[in-house]
């Protein structure tokens, strides 16, 4: 049976932050190929230990949940190791946007998007980012991911499981839509190094 599913963060994370990256790495560990759109902020498996230590530390404060964050962080950096086995793929769209939010400071910024132009080229990696001024045949949609027949969304409140196959496929239809108007390649790389300069440039305090 297909189902929906969606549990509150406060549930999920009622004992911290380790216990839910541990599934993430072991989903990440079975699915051999996976998608994900982000627009506002860098995706998990390509942050750096400083602005996944800002975004963990965060979402304790947010939820009042208990604070493991180092453990979390830990976890996290260790499902980056399938950018690296040989085994996975990953087909990555972010938005611009994301390059810009600003998670810890342009020191943490600045580390993190110069992580990600120094990564775009591996070969688990196909890294696309829609300009902020790109056209878009698709309306503003959340974040999601999808690993195998799971669709994965992250709302403010809960994190939503979907594995109902129509709905799914309106998920692979989305994300083709936002990939269609994201920018590959050197032109990414152009769009990366610009950021960099951005936060080497920007004040310090």
């Amino acid at each position: 049976m297909t189902v929906t599913i969606s549990v509150p963060w406060q549930e999920r994370l009622s004992t911290g932050t380790e216990s839910i990256q541990g599934e993430v790495v072991r989903l990440y560990q079975e699915t051999r190929e996976g998608v994900a759109y982000v627009p506002t902020m860098i995706w998990g498996t390509l942050q750096t230990e400083a602005y996944a230590t800002v975004i963990l530390g965060q979402v304790v404060e947010f939820l009042g949940i208990p604070n493991d964050v180092p453990a979390g962080v830990a976890k996290r950096m260790q499902r980056q190791q399938m950018l690296y086995d040989g085994e996975h793929h990953y087909d990555v769209v972010l938005g611009e946007q994301a390059l810009y939010t600003n998670i810890g400071g342009p020191e943490v910024m600045r580390e993190q998007t110069d992580r990600i132009l120094r990564e775009i080229d591996l070969p688990s990696l196909t890294l696309g980012i829609v300009p902020a001024s790109a056209r878009v045949n698709m309306h503003p949609v959340d974040a999601f991911g999808m690993y195998g027949e799971e669709v994965h969304v992250e709302l403010v409140s809960s994190g939503v499981t979907i594995t109902e196959p129509d709905e799914v496929a309106l998920y692979r239809k989305a994300f083709d839509r936002m990939r269609e108007a994201a920018l590959h390649g050197d032109a990414a790389k152009e769009l990366l190094e610009k950021a960099v300069s951005f936060w080497t440039d920007a004040p310090r305090g």
